[in-house]
């Protein structure tokens, strides 16, 4: 992992975490009735995609890693030019299922950082 990654893996972790945490105990109408949720959501998935995006750029191994990039910013770019189309069932969907996913994987990259000696690390 090239030395500026880990900061934009670390934007990833918290606003995949925010995500989750966000919506938990929540159901899908929970989620539609209340604007202010569906903002933070939405705002901290094209923080994600951002991060995603300029990581892809700077270092695509670390990017590759994480996997699934294209759509990572395809759903960014959605969520910021297609604010009038989106369908916030896919939004939900994204949430309950791929936030996780995404979470697990760049906790353990994240991880892998710590458990290296330094002079390893570059």
């Amino acid at each position: 992992m090239k030395q500026k990654s880990p900061k934009w893996v670390e934007d990833i972790r918290v606003s995949s975490a925010f995500t989750i945490k966000a919506s938990a105990g929540k159901t899908f109408q929970d989620y539609q009735s209340d604007p202010l949720l569906r903002a933070a959501v939405e705002r901290h998935f094209e923080i994600i995609g951002e991060a995603m995006n300029r990581l892809v750029r700077y270092d695509s191994d670390t990017a590759a890693r994480i996997g699934d990039y294209p759509r990572i910013i395809a759903f960014r770019n959605l969520l910021i030019h297609g604010y009038d189309v989106i369908d916030q069932g896919q939004v939900w969907k994204v949430v309950r299922e791929q936030a996780p996913l995404l979470l697990g994987k760049v906790e353990s990259m994240l991880q892998d950082i710590l458990d290296k000696p330094a002079e390893d690390q570059g």
